[in-house]
């Protein structure tokens, strides 16, 4: 959905060549992939629940204190000289966030919530080496993490992630200048949604640049009018999302975000570092600062004001098999506003008497 594996702009061709002593079949265009993921987490305020009072302090993760099944994902993936088209079919607790913003059927309440399976489903045309155009719902563009587990080297998600984007439905253009420049522009329904409520269509733009070899940054944005019929409510995120493998065994990252709306401002900072010990197991942790005390978006408190949040979060990464990791991982975040004495946490005896929260638990993912 965003920096890690996307890498949307890479314009990476598959080529097969079969010579006279190979007898090794053709390669076939169809492919098939996916995972399942599942964890537990012990919230340490004695909660069931990592949502907090606002029911945003944690995406995804959210339940505490009980084995859970966070997503399932089977992805196919046709591949030709010029076409590439995908279907990205999600399921389980996750999968409802994962389409945010169609929790229903477009024919409505009544029948259902089928929709929720398509987590991506577009087509690209590859006109030349330079030029490549995609069509349908696809991951957004803005941000560093991404929905799928196998991905990511931390298990829960950001703020920043939580706080932006998820996905767009519409058209873009990428245009690779070489391999250490590359751009996209494109026009979507908007925030979020398979459909368009007003006349205005959203606007995406990433820049793509490679100073140095294993350096890699984009710098990105999205806006939108979200405002019904005539309504202008202008929505737009600016993003940097940047990575750098020092050595084959450490690598560094950074998520630097800001958007408005006209309810307020937010911006977040989030800091990525991981070390590879040997072929099993890897260590990382995220630093992060998420500040929405305006109450631009979605991070409130239970009376519907914005807080800030400072985190950490450490993740253990054991490579068990080709197809299995486990991650264990410990996370703390404390949220607060202008009002400090003003508690946002349930503890355990349901009244809100926390300022912070800490988890700790573990992931097993499976994928292919």
């Amino acid at each position: 959905m965003r920096i890690l594996l996307l890498l949307t702009l890479s314009f990476v061709r598959a080529s097969f060549a079969v010579g006279q002593d190979d007898t090794s079949p053709p390669a076939k265009p169809l492919s098939l992939s996916g995972y399942v993921d599942s964890y537990y987490f012990y919230n340490f305020n004695g909660v069931t629940s990592n949502l907090g009072a606002s029911g945003f302090e944690r995406i995804f993760d959210h339940n505490a204190n009980s084995f859970q099944v966070g997503l399932a994902q089977l992805k196919t993936t046709y591949t030709t000289d010029k076409v590439e088209g995908v279907i990205d079919l999600v399921f389980g607790n996750h999968g409802d966030l994962a389409n945010y913003g169609n929790a229903l059927s477009p024919l409505g309440r009544e029948f259902g919530s089928s929709g929720l399976a398509i987590k991506q489903a577009y087509v690209s045309w590859l006109i030349n080496e330079k030029f490549k155009l995609t069509a349908g719902q696809y991951g957004t563009n803005i941000g560093y993490e991404v929905i799928d587990a196998p991905t990511n080297f931390n298990y829960s998600l950001s703020n920043l992630f939580g706080n932006g984007p998820f996905y767009h439905t519409g058209v873009k253009l990428d245009y690779a200048v070489s391999d250490k420049l590359a751009f996209m522009v494109g026009l979507t329904n908007g925030l979020d949604t398979k459909e368009d409520f007003n006349k205005s269509k959203g606007f995406q733009a990433q820049v793509f640049l490679q100073p140095v070899k294993d350096w890699a940054v984009y710098l990105n944005y999205f806006g939108s009018n979200e405002g019904i019929e005539e309504e202008k409510y202008y929505v737009k995120w600016f993003d940097l999302a940047t990575s750098y493998q020092i050595n084959s065994k450490t690598l560094l990252g950074l998520n630097a975000t800001t958007g408005s709306n006209p309810t307020g401002q937010w911006s977040g900072l989030a800091f990525y570092a991981q070390y590879q010990f040997n072929d099993i197991f890897s260590l990382g942790t995220r630093l992060e600062h998420f500040d929405n005390k305006e109450g631009g978006i979605y991070l409130v408190d239970a009376d519907g004001k914005g807080v800030s949040t400072q985190g950490i979060t450490i993740t253990g990464s054991f490579q068990i098999s080709p197809n299995l990791l486990i991650k264990p991982e410990y996370r703390w975040d404390k949220y607060h506003h202008d009002s400090k004495e003003t508690f946002q946490l349930p503890g355990k005896d349901g009244n809100l008497s926390k300022n912070a929260q800490s988890t700790i638990g573990a992931a097993m993912i499976f994928y292919f």
